[in-house]
C-alpha cells in the first residue's frame, strides 16, 4: 500500500478532529477574551456522559450522543454563569481568569477520575465500524463522521454568525462588549449562550474521539493543545483562521513524521506554534 494516500487521509481526519476543537474554543474566545482552560476538560464530559448512559444504563447510543452534548453544554454554561461571569462583574484580569479556568480543569478532570476511575475506557463498537478504501488509503466509519460532523459544525457556525440576529450580537460583543451594552444588547446572555454552544461543540468532539479511540479523564488536555495551537496558526478568534489552523496543523504532523518517529508529532506541532508566535503571532486571517 502507497503510504502518500494513508497519510494525507490521516492528515484530513486528524486536521476535522482540531478543527472541532479549534471552533468551539474560538467561538468562546471571541466573547470571552480568554483562553478558557476548561474547555479540554468539557471534551471528556460529553465523552464519558456517553460511556455512562449507553454502557451503564443500556440507553440507546444515539440518545446517548445527544445528552452528552447537552450534558457538555450545560457544565460550560455553568462554568461561565457561577465563575467568568462573576469574575467579570469584578474587572478580573486575564491571568486571573487563566487561573480560573485551569481550576475548573482541574477540578472537571478530578470528578470524571472519581467517578468512572482514571482507567482508559471504550464507547460503543458498532457506531461506524465501516472500513473503506479512498484512493489507496483506509479510512474507518468513525472517521467520516468525524469529517463530516466538522464540516456540519463549520457551516452551522458560519450561517449562524453571518445570518442570525444572535450571530449579529455576538460579532457585537466580540468587537466591543461595552458598546453592545449601551445599544441593549444583553451580553451576559449572549456570553452564556456562547459558552453553551462552544462546550457542546466540544463534548461533540470528545464523543467522537471517544469513538475512534477510546476516553480517560485527562483526554481533553491533549485536544485542547491541539485546538490551541490551529487557532493561534489561523487567528486566535478568527472562525475561518481555525478551521485553515486546523488542517494546516493536521497535514504538517503527518507528513512531518513521514519518515521519522510518530513520538515526534507533538513536538512537530510546538515547533509550529513558536514559529507562529514569534513570526506572525496573530496568525494566517487574524487582525492586526
Amino acid at each position: 500500500m502507497d503510504i502518500l494516500p494513508q497519510l494525507i487521509l490521516n492528515s484530513i481526519i486528524a486536521g476535522a478532529v482540531y478543527m472541532m476543537v479549534a471552533l468551539g474554543f474560538n467561538l468562546i474566545f471571541s466573547t470571552g477574551k480568554f483562553f478558557d482552560l476548561g474547555y479540554g476538560a468539557i471534551t471528556a464530559v460529553g465523552g464519558y456522559t456517553v460511556f455512562y448512559l449507553s454502557k451503564t444504563l443500556g440507553i440507546d447510543i444515539y440518545l446517548s450522543v445527544i445528552a452528552g452534548i447537552l450534558m457538555a453544554g450545560f457544565i460550560g454554561w455553568l462554568c461561565e454563569k457561577t465563575v467568568y461571569r462573576k469574575l467579570r462583574l469584578k474587572k478580573a484580569s486575564t491571568m486571573v481568569f487563566l487561573v480560573a479556568s485551569l481550576g475548573l480543569m482541574t477540578a472537571i478532570q478530578a470528578v470524571v477520575a472519581i467517578l468512572f476511575t482514571s482507567q482508559f475506557q471504550t464507547l460503543s463498537d458498532t457506531v461506524g465500524s465501516g472500513v473503506f478504501e479512498v484512493f489507496g488509503g483506509v479510512i474507518t466509519g468513525v472517521q467520516l463522521l468525524m469529517l463530516g460532523s466538522g464540516l456540519a459544525v463549520m457551516i452551522a457556525l458560519v450561517l449562524t454568525l453571518k445570518y442570525t440576529k444572535f450571530g449579529k450580537a455576538v460579532k457585537a460583543v466580540s468587537d466591543d462588549e461595552e458598546v453592545s451594552k449601551i445599544v441593549g444588547i444583553d451580553t451576559n446572555k449572549i456570553v452564556a449562550r456562547v459558552f453553551f454552544i462552544g462546550s457542546a461543540i466540544a463534548g461533540l468532539s470528545g464523543i467522537l474521539v471517544g469513538f475512534d479511540t477510546g476516553i480517560e479523564p485527562t483526554m481533553g488536555f491533549s485536544l485542547l493543545l491541539k485546538g490551541v495551537i490551529a487557532s493561534i496558526i489561523g487567528g486566535i478568534g478568527n472562525i475561518y483562521g481555525g478551521v485553515l489552523g486546523a488542517f494546516l496543523l493536521g497535514f504538517i504532523e503527518n507528513f512531518g513524521i513521514w519518515k521519522i518517529s510518530g513520538e515526534w508529532k507533538d513536538a512537530i506541532a510546538f515547533g509550529v506554534l513558536i514559529i507562529f508566535l514569534l513570526f506572525r503571532p496573530r496568525g494566517i486571517l487574524g487582525k492586526k
